[in-house]
């Protein structure tokens, strides 16, 4: 057998039920070693409110060279009603924000898919939603978010509010270039969602992804207003391959794909680009339900599998980490979150240990 690779994993658990959810995803990584023949280095650190609480900041530079040291980031969830009434530039998000930055993530990618055992969770009828796989990506570094100017002044003695849409060429070719990437592994379609009809902002979106896509013939592209897009995710869910899209439309229909999945908790998320990954489940740290075992790992263990496919580049064992948690739903365990009358309610440790002994009784 030859040398076993080796991969060195940053483990910020954050706060609230990210510190749950992180520790049963890294229990099904463990499991895999085995498997894959790989050898996992998890080092852990605080981040968010955890950091805060131990150095006043919600990250160091110490602890943030230790994570640049690794070769991806898995991450819980950060913040709480116990520091929000901390300065906005002392709060736990601004950790997030802070590795966003320095490892250049441009891209955030989120999976929607409709697992077959939970069809009836969803509030979208069963014929509406059968086979729905969406990942929509969205460019997170620019847009109406980070244009300047910005700000609340006087203007005639009124106050007025401005905020600045702006996209580069170069912002809008990299953030297509990820999306047909991505649909060159899927079913190799892409939908470009901008509001090209009012914004010249958006006219130059939709003609830099037409360019980029002339370079991957194989892929197909098609062009849709947000408002149109909006509704077909209710009217039509299952047209959907890849939808890339700037950072605002991105930040609504994401949340909107996540919702016909029928719970957040099964909702993973990387942010990708020329530096590091950094994966993370989609909800937030639920400090109502932190401690008591009742969270959802799947979404952390699914970031997991994202992080296995896009930053490891091990797509194989991805799929068996799926196939791991689709089997569990399969078997009728459910956490709070997605149980209903005639399935076995378990906790976060308990759905944790199930995928494992999947993974380890299923995979070859």
């Amino acid at each position: 057998m030859g040398e076993r690779k080796k991969y060195r994993i940053a483990l910020l658990p954050g706060d609230g039920i990210g510190v749950e959810v992180v520790k049963e995803a890294q229990k099904v990584l463990r499991a895999g070693e085995s498997i894959w023949a790989v050898e996992f280095e998890f080092l852990e650190f605080p981040v968010g409110g955890a950091s805060i609480d131990l150095y006043g900041v919600p990250l160091t530079e110490d602890n943030l060279e230790g994570i640049k040291s690794c070769d991806a980031v898995l991450l819980g969830a950060v913040g709480g009603p116990k520091w929000d009434d901390l300065p906005y530039e002392v709060r736990p998000e601004q950790a997030l924000l802070r590795l966003r930055r320095e490892f250049e993530t441009y891209a955030n990618l989120r999976p929607a898919k409709v697992f077959a055992p939970l069809i009836e969770a969803s509030p979208l009828k069963e014929d509406r939603i059968q086979g729905v796989d969406i990942l929509v990506v969205r460019e997170l570094t620019g847009g109406l978010y980070f244009g300047e100017p910005r700000g609340i002044e006087l203007r005639e003695g009124e106050e007025v509010g401005v905020n600045t849409l702006i996209y580069r060429r170069g912002e809008i070719e990299r953030i297509a270039r990820v999306a047909f990437q991505c649909a060159l592994k899927r079913r190799k379609k892409v939908t470009s969602v901008d509001k090209a009809n009012i914004l010249e902002s958006m006219e130059l979106w939709r003609k830099v992804v037409s360019e980029v896509g002339d370079e991957f013939p194989e892929v197909e592209l098609e062009h849709m207003y947000v408002d149109n897009c909006s509704m077909q995710l209710i009217r039509w869910p299952a047209q959907f391959d890849v939808i890339v899209t700037t950072n605002t439309f991105g930040d609504i229909l994401s949340d909107e794909a996540a919702m016909i999945t029928g719970s957040i908790g099964m909702l993973p998320s990387a942010c990708i680009g020329d530096g590091k990954g950094i994966y993370e489940p989609v909800h937030g740290t639920a400090p109502d339900i932190a401690g008591k075992d009742i969270a959802n790992p799947i979404a952390g263990v699914l970031s997991a599998a994202m992080m296995l496919e896009y930053s490891l580049e091990m797509a194989k064992a991805a799929r068996d980490v799926e196939r791991a948690v689709e089997r569990v739903l399969v078997q009728g365990y459910r956490t709070p979150d997605i149980w209903q009358e005639g399935y076995q309610k378990v906790g976060c440790r308990e759905m944790g240990d199930k995928i494992r002994e999947e993974l380890l009784t299923e995979s070859p």
